[in-house]
């Protein structure tokens, strides 16, 4: 169907996308030079660059232990007090852990909500100041989750970020979690909201990957047996390929941008699992080489589900 491939370079974890302004923001919050990351976070171009950013500052280990002294250095900058608080929203589920909840301990419960709470006070601050600041709202449709505050509320915070930007790409994507069955909503609802953004998204929007997050998280949420098999449906194959010809498969896409990479994973990874060995070959064929924590981490050690992936589509590509 795409015509010939090249073949991909060796897999490797780029926690940067190959983005030199990502990688920079990264290495100088590591060197602890917030003088140098400020001026980073102050160049992106509209909110879904910014929250590309912050993911960014959410990886990157320790920013509480210093980043106090930026926010004393520049007390009248909202910026400093937006990264320690989208931050802690990270390192909140760091103390949680991966894990589901049956196997997540009280103490690993304890010290989530508390740093949870601690990164809301900080989000409330930047609002008190910064009303419309799209950034803080989205990390608190994330914490929103995490808390389990009730739906009513969980919508608002959503709500209050697409009345800024429609679009944020972010808060869809964790607006999607909070539906999802394991945490605050049910199967029902998750895909209720997948197909509407992705039926109200334009073409080349990354809100279409929603649709493959929601049939992921549908897989995952089967036992052994059903799972196996729930991609054995045209039904939920047609789906995943219109999502992807309305955007990553359309003719003029490109695969650049902020947070491109695992967006256009998760078309990869389902399209594999539904045996769509084609889709699968041009998905991978775009990343080229390129490996992201989400969603190989689901499965194991990204790296090598990657290319245990990767390889066995381009085997039965060959053999179809």
């Amino acid at each position: 169907m795409w015509g010939f491939l090249k073949r991909s370079k060796a897999p490797a974890l780029d926690p940067t996308y190959g983005d030199p302004h990502r990688k920079a923001l990264i290495r100088a919050l590591e060197k602890r030079r917030w003088k140098f990351a400020r001026e980073l976070l102050t160049m992106a171009a509209d909110p879904d660059e910014m929250a590309f950013l912050m993911e960014a500052v959410g990886g990157v280990d320790g920013i509480q232990d210093w980043i106090g002294e930026w926010i004393d250095a520049e007390p009248d900058s909202t910026l400093p007090v937006l990264v320690a608080g989208c931050h802690a929203v990270h390192w909140a589920w760091d103390a949680r852990g991966g894990k589901r909840a049956k196997y997540t301990t009280a103490e690993q419960f304890k010290g989530f909500h508390e740093r949870l709470h601690y990164a809301e006070s900080l989000l409330e601050k930047v609002l008190a100041r910064e009303p419309d600041n799209v950034t803080a709202r989205a990390w608190l449709v994330t914490s929103a989750r995490g808390l389990g505050v009730g739906a009513a509320e969980a919508r608002e915070r959503f709500e209050a970020v697409t009345r800024l930007h429609p679009g944020h790409v972010v808060a869809h994507e964790q607006r999607l979690q909070y539906l999802c069955a394991k945490w605050s909503g049910s199967h029902e609802e998750m895909f209720d909201f997948a197909r509407g953004a992705a039926a109200a998204a334009g073409p080349f929007s990354l809100l279409h990957e929603l649709v493959a997050v929601a049939h992921f998280e549908r897989w995952e949420a089967t036992d052994i047996e059903d799972g196996n098999a729930y991609f054995d449906s045209d039904e939920v194959r047609a789906e995943l390929l219109a999502a992807a010809e309305s955007s990553i498969f359309h003719p003029d896409y490109v695969p650049a941008g902020p947070g491109w990479a695992p967006r256009l994973a998760i078309f990869a990874l389902t399209f594999e699992l539904a045996e769509e060995f084609d889709a699968a070959a041009h998905a991978f064929a775009l990343l080229d080489g390129m490996v992201t924590e989400w969603p190989w981490q689901v499965l194991g050690d990204p790296v090598e589900k990657f290319t245990a992936s990767r390889d066995w589509v381009a085997t039965n590509r060959g053999a179809a």
